[in-house]
């Protein structure tokens, strides 16, 4: 038997032109085995959602509200005494007979509960999902003052079922007063209220319903707090806003987000960032903040050194000065590097307003970072010690950000075809005669 390799090869033929031609090579994956000699690349991290993005941002915001509750108008020195150091997490009431300690607030703050910060929230993002759109200072006459004094919810701090109008501060009250009984024009129904950061607080939702775009988010929380701020206070509302919409943007940092905020904010509001920002640049260590931020945001602050017994000229209309808040929100943004319990516990051991600091600067984290920014743990006891959904809110008002997206992109399609015909006509360069 002749086997095959034996055989005497044929006589040669000449090459087909076709065959010599180059064809497509189909790539090929190959999954490399790990190895000393060849690890496995690390897996590029999928950044968050815009639904995760969004949860995030409003869970933050309520778990930062609630570990501030309880120190809220406290220095940093009466806290460590209270607490025997810094606070770490989730902390009781200031005093035990809180509800007599306080007659005016005789509030239960503390032990996982949100305040005031995250009712007014929670009932903006009720807004939008009525509204289902952009809103403007007549959405919240027509429909965040009837959620405020027509459903009754339970409120954490007062242990009960009741209108919200019942808990939250002066400042918000003012809004009911001046809307549903003074009947004024929502535009400008904020002039003459304190002026204070109750119209910032609970912005957050107009930066996620604008998310990515930090013009018209400022834009449009300036239009809603007419109606609740004036001067100041409505400007930190622009600005938190649209802080809270450029945490939103791919690849966004802590420090292009403040970069957004400076970009937009005016007079008081911009200076107080710069001056509290620059502070923080120095800062490596969230408990050595206190001092030096307080030291850059105090000329810019009305209220003064004693936050329960504020100045004769606190909280007056002024091109020159800011609200507190904001700023040091800001800074503790920066110097947390975006980390949440570095971020949220740097703003609640500053004291004064502290609720409202941890707040925003929670909110920008949840933004940044998802929801996973937020340790479970704390999300977890805030929602069932405050009975609510966390979550939910987050998910519902990005549903309609994708809906108001999708309008605002047919309305500038709209826009740009009547603009097109407009610009097409030709000039009337001549007089035209008889």
């Amino acid at each position: 038997m002749t086997y095959a390799s034996e055989q005497t090869p044929a006589a040669a033929t000449p090459p087909d032109p076709q065959a010599t031609r180059i064809l497509p090579v189909t790539p090929v994956t190959v999954v490399a085995k790990p190895s000393p000699v060849n690890p496995v690349p690390p897996v590029a991290p999928v950044p968050p959602s815009l639904e995760d993005r969004a949860t995030g941002a409003l869970v933050g915001a309520a778990v930062g509200d609630a570990l501030g509750g309880p120190v809220e108008g406290r220095t940093p020195e009466e806290i460590v005494q209270r607490h025997g150091g810094r606070v770490e997490g989730i902390v009781g009431p200031f005093h035990d007979d809180w509800r007599t300690a306080r007659p005016l607030a005789p509030y239960h703050k503390g032990d996982g509960h949100v305040t005031d910060d995250t009712l007014m929230t929670h009932a903006l993002v009720r807004v939008y999902e009525a509204v289902r759109d952009h809103l403007d200072a007549y959405d919240i006459a027509d429909h965040l003052v009837p959620d405020l004094i027509g459903t009754p919810r339970w409120i954490p701090e007062l242990e009960a079922e009741a209108l919200p109008v019942q808990r939250i501060f002066l400042a918000e009250k003012w809004i009911v007063a001046r809307l549903h009984y003074g009947h004024a024009d929502p535009r400008e129904a904020g002039v003459g209220n304190i002026v204070n950061c109750g119209a910032a607080m609970y912005m957050a939702p107009v930066g996620i319903v604008n998310a990515g775009n930090p013009d018209r988010a400022y834009a449009e929380a300036l239009d809603i707090a007419g109606a609740h701020q004036s001067s100041y206070g409505r400007e930190a509302a622009g600005v938190f806003a649209a802080a809270v919409a450029a945490a939103f943007i791919p690849d966004a940092t802590p420090s292009s987000v403040v970069v957004q905020a400076l970009r937009l904010a005016k007079d008081g509001t911009r200076a107080a960032i710069e001056a509290v920002c620059e502070a923080a640049s120095s800062v490596t260590d969230p408990a050595a903040a206190p001092a030096p931020l307080r030291a850059a945001v105090a000329p810019f602050d009305t209220v003064g050194p004693d936050y329960r017994n504020p100045s004769l000229g606190a909280r007056r209309p002024s091109r020159l000065h800011a609200i507190e808040e904001l700023p040091i929100a800001l800074g503790m943004l920066l110097i947390g590097g975006g980390d949440f319990r570095s971020t949220v516990l740097g703003s609640v051991n500053y004291g004064r307003d502290c609720d409202s600091i941890a707040t925003m600067s929670g909110a920008l984290v949840g933004a940044l970072r998802g929801a996973e920014a937020v340790p479970a743990e704390w999300s977890t006891e805030v929602a069932r010690a405050s009975r609510l959904d966390l979550e939910a809110p987050g998910a519902a008002l990005a549903a309609v950000a994708r809906e108001v997206f999708t309008r605002d992109r047919a309305r500038a399609r709209t826009h740009e075809q009547a603009f097109t015909a407009i610009s097409a006509i030709p000039a009337m360069t001549e007089a035209v005669g008889p």
